[in-house]
């Protein structure tokens, strides 16, 4: 699991829903949650908090010119690449910490990634999650 460290920036609440703006150093992510302030004490401006994602939530781009819709996007460079027969894993230097993403072993080759290339990884909005 990906963990960094980070502080609320804005909460927007409809409902029983939360889009939670998160700074974290080099990005600003966003989540949508299940709470709002009035049900989650932790949801508050310029709180700390916790940014949980899994390694199977990371997309890696390459290149800078991305016209897709993600927008939880970190710049890092790849530190480590480990290969697998299916699956291999990427270790990933950014300035908000140190990210890993696990994915097919033949995006590895298509995108013909190697140690020291610089990447941007993305994760989805509803794919971060919160802990105080």
């Amino acid at each position: 699991m990906n963990s960094l460290q980070g502080e609320i920036e804005s909460i927007q609440a409809q409902g029983a829903l939360s889009l939670v703006k998160i700074m974290v150093p080099g990005a600003v992510l966003s989540t949508v949650v299940i709470d709002t302030p009035a049900t989650a004490p932790y949801l508050v401006s310029s709180g700390k908090i916790q940014v949980l994602f899994k390694e199977t939530e990371v997309i890696i781009a390459k290149g800078a010119d991305l016209a897709i819709s993600l927008q939880n996007r970190l710049r890092g460079v790849i530190s480590s690449i480990e290969h697998g027969e299916l699956l291999g894993k990427l270790t990933i230097e950014t300035q908000a910490g140190e990210i890993t993403s696990i994915i097919t072993t033949n995006a590895i080759r298509q995108l013909k990634l190697v140690q020291g290339d610089q990447v941007t990884a993305m994760i989805k909005t509803n794919e971060i999650m919160l802990s105080p």
